[in-house]
């Protein structure tokens, strides 16, 4: 399915990162990040241009092939990792910054790979995460899955990202404009915690 809605280069969800990204970034500590669900890496090649060494992971070769194309387009390195996300190892302290956005995982592997979050980021790392809510399949807004249970909370997600200290955990009302599948009146859930230490 993934490979199929990419084939049509940079149509899906545009080339500009996410405005909650966008809003935070600065927040995230110098150092490598990782973009997990990267599809076309609009938002990985705009951390690169932050001057942060990003690896993108994504299950779409056709995804990935279109965000190294971006990459190459705006003068950026990017490492692209073909991968699931069910079976992807994170690593331990390893990264300055992960990036989850629209990330629509099932619940069982949701919880593993938000912990496994928390273990891979540094003392001092960021984690960054923008999702859609079940009210949103009651929103005029054009995004996110049908299935209720791909959806996130904020409740569900303070206990997933337990050992981080969550500075916006919030569901927000908002206009999202991206691409031809993320479009108008939404209701998502906006995340930026912190690894603690330095």
């Amino acid at each position: 399915m993934w490979n199929e809605r990419y084939s049509d280069a940079f149509a899906s969800y545009g080339t500009e990162p996410n405005d909650f990204l966008r809003e935070v970034a600065a927040r995230i500590p110098d150092g490598p990040v990782l973009c997990l669900a990267e599809g076309e890496g609009r938002n990985a090649v705009f951390m690169a241009q932050r001057g942060h060494a990003v690896t993108a992971v994504d299950l779409s070769e056709v995804g990935l092939a279109n965000a190294a194309k971006l990459a190459s387009e705006r003068g950026v390195a990017l490492t692209t990792v073909l991968a699931d996300l069910g079976e992807y190892d994170l690593g331990e302290a390893r990264w300055a910054g992960i990036v989850s956005i629209w990330a629509h995982v099932p619940p069982a592997i949701r919880a593993r790979l938000h912990a496994a979050c928390v273990r891979a980021l540094r003392p001092g790392g960021a984690f960054v995460l923008e999702a859609y809510t079940p009210r949103q399949l009651e929103r005029p807004g054009k995004g996110g899955p049908s299935d209720v249970s791909l959806l996130m909370t904020p409740q569900a997600l303070r206990a997933e990202l337990a050992g981080l200290r969550l500075e916006r955990c919030v569901e927000v009302d908002r206009e999202v404009s991206e691409g031809r599948f993320h479009q108008g009146p939404s209701t998502t859930v906006q995340v930026l915690g912190f690894k603690p230490g330095p």
